[in-house]
């Protein structure tokens, strides 16, 4: 996918010697989190919504220079590289910035969660299936191996939490055989994390991909 073509280039970037009342209004007037600084048209950092109760309309931006946070991608970032700088930000806003410090313009959370949610693994039938295990025991080869060995088609898999050295993997598949799957997963010492009666499992797992696909589709 091209991430390039989601760059939103119509919100503003402000001037380090602009006066702050424009970023009061930009902050007041929209939901985003933060914005861009230039100093001479080179990226300098950004203004969070977080520090709106210190503007003064009277000040510069420049009174908040040492405050501004530092964060961006390059124009040849991925959506998974995106979404990391969005998570470890706390932010709905992310400049995109080339190799001479231009900003090129802005991701928007929204934009990328579109982008995401329209994958494939989303979008496409079937069941979703969480699994854990140590993190020194699991592997991407061995999920895709017991899926796939019990003639169900996977359709995606990530890793969705990792805590006390154990490992939690989301995976998408064809609603075939499933219960074949589900014991092959416990003989390979792989802990279901949706209970432990498979009709039961079964029926909760399908209610729920049901859900998704309606959510997906609202």
């Amino acid at each position: 996918m091209e991430m390039q073509e989601h760059i939103n280039a119509t919100i503003p970037v402000f001037e380090v010697e602009d006066s702050l009342k424009e970023a009061i209004h930009f902050f007041t007037h929209s939901t985003y989190s933060h914005v861009a600084v230039t100093e001479k048209g080179e990226f300098l950092g950004l203004l969070g919504e977080a520090d709106l109760d210190s503007f003064q309309e009277t000040s510069l931006v420049s009174e908040f220079r040492y405050q501004l946070e530092q964060f961006s991608v390059p124009p040849e970032a991925s959506w998974l590289d995106v979404l990391e700088v969005f998570t470890r930000n706390e932010a709905n806003l992310i400049p995109v910035v080339d190799t001479q410090g231009s900003v090129l313009g802005y991701y928007d959370l929204n934009d990328v969660v579109g982008i995401f949610t329209d994958m494939p693994f989303f979008t496409e039938p079937g069941v979703i299936l969480v699994v854990a295990r140590a993190a020194r025991d699991y592997s991407f080869s061995e999920i895709a191996q017991i899926v796939e060995g019990n003639n169900t088609k996977l359709l995606g898999a990530f890793i969705t939490e990792i805590r006390n050295e154990v490992v939690q993997v989301t995976l998408k598949m064809s609603d075939t055989n499933i219960n074949e799957v589900l014991q092959t997963f416990r003989r390979y010492r792989y802990s279901i994390l949706f209970g432990s009666v498979d009709d039961q499992f079964l029926e909760e797992l399908r209610e729920r991909s049901g859900y998704l696909d309606k959510y997906l589709n609202v």
